[in-house]
């Protein structure tokens, strides 16, 4: 392969070489953060392109550099259309585009979806992983039951064999019934149990992923969660600010996420300050700071969504598909360099 030609990787070859691979997907994640952590990236702020008299609806653009092992730059495209499910579409679809950092010629186009939903899920297990240690892991809430938190399901049966029951709570509840049949299908004696509120979630279990559509927060009361829980708050808008004050909070990066009206963001703009963060999932993974501030108060986990998890899983991608002659390659990608071409 040369500096002309470009590697097209399909959401067939993408979800091939990352089947299987929650463990080396979350060490990957791991070392993004702390290499981020340590000054080792470049990660501005994403961008999001909304349309006229339609907010629900967005684009989002992440540019990011990844340095140490990876030693990659790209960007993630990806957008959000919350109507597709009733189209019985996904809600996100996305392309991914990997540069080299020696000539910045685009390396590799590939579908960039399935990388998104997977790191995201990596993200919050590794998060279930360091955060929640006061006690075995042997139930999980779930709150929105789709795409996003089946592959939360997926990393945290990878990182917890012990966990055997989940609870499982959603708007619609054909998608409760079929979030339940499908995790039954993928993993043998796994209890679950449907649910028809947030609040028996929140009473039956201490480990709770939230990943859902919501815009706005709809839930003000922080006394329904149980002490010492942790919730992985996936989707980031579901807690009024008044929650986020009155719990421990970690987040991925304190800047990116006190943005676009999160939960941690409103806390902020109510208070006039940041101090509700108490520090990054890096932090901890460098022992700067302790895991939980208590184990009794309730933790909520709140990641932006970083893009240099994104440049973190494709340049594996990459990398395993380049190694194993995958994907298809476009020769002369590029244009003819006008320092090469023939005087006329």
């Amino acid at each position: 392969m040369n500096n002309h030609d470009m590697l097209i990787l399909t959401g067939d070859d993408v979800d091939y070489i990352l089947k299987d691979q929650e463990q080396v997907i979350v060490d990957l994640v791991a070392q993004a953060y702390v290499t981020h952590a340590q000054g080792g990236s470049a990660l501005p702020q994403s961008s999001f392109l909304r349309f006229p008299d339609n907010q629900r609806d967005r684009i989002i653009a992440l540019p990011a550099y990844l340095g140490g092992n990876v030693a990659c730059a790209g960007i993630k495209w990806i957008a959000s259309f919350p109507g597709n499910i009733e189209r019985g579409l996904d809600r996100a679809s996305a392309v991914m585009l990997l540069n080299s950092v020696e000539t910045g010629y685009p390396l590799a186009m590939m579908e960039g979806s399935i990388i998104s939903a997977k790191r995201t899920a990596a993200s919050a297990a590794l998060a279930a992983r360091t955060l929640h240690t006061h006690e075995p892991v042997t139930s999980a809430g779930i709150i929105g039951c789709g795409l996003i938190n089946f592959e939360v399901v997926q990393f945290l049966r990878a990182l917890f064999p012990s966990l055997t029951t989940l609870v499982l709570f959603d708007a619609q509840t054909d998608r409760t019934k079929l979030f339940g049949q499908r995790v039954q299908t993928r993993f043998d004696g796994c209890e679950i149990i449907g649910v028809n509120s947030i609040n028996e979630v929140f009473q039956h279990t201490r480990l709770i992923s939230f990943a859902t559509t919501a815009t706005v927060p709809h839930i003000a009361d922080s006394s329904l969660l149980q002490a010492g829980s942790t919730i992985l708050h996936v989707s980031l808008r579901d807690f009024a600010p008044q929650v986020i004050l009155d719990v421990d909070n970690v987040v991925d990066d304190i800047d990116h996420v006190c943005r676009e009206r999160t939960s941690v963001h409103l806390a902020a703009e109510q208070t006039g300050n940041r101090s509700h963060m108490r520090c990054t999932l890096a932090d901890i993974l460098e022992r700067r700071a302790t895991a939980r501030a208590s184990t009794t108060r309730p933790l909520i986990f709140s990641p932006f969504g970083l893009g240099i998890l994104d440049i973190a899983l494709g340049h594996y991608v990459y990398g395993v598909a380049s190694h194993d002659n995958q994907g298809t390659y476009i020769s002369s990608f590029a244009a003819t360099s006008w320092q090469q071409m023939e005087s006329k």
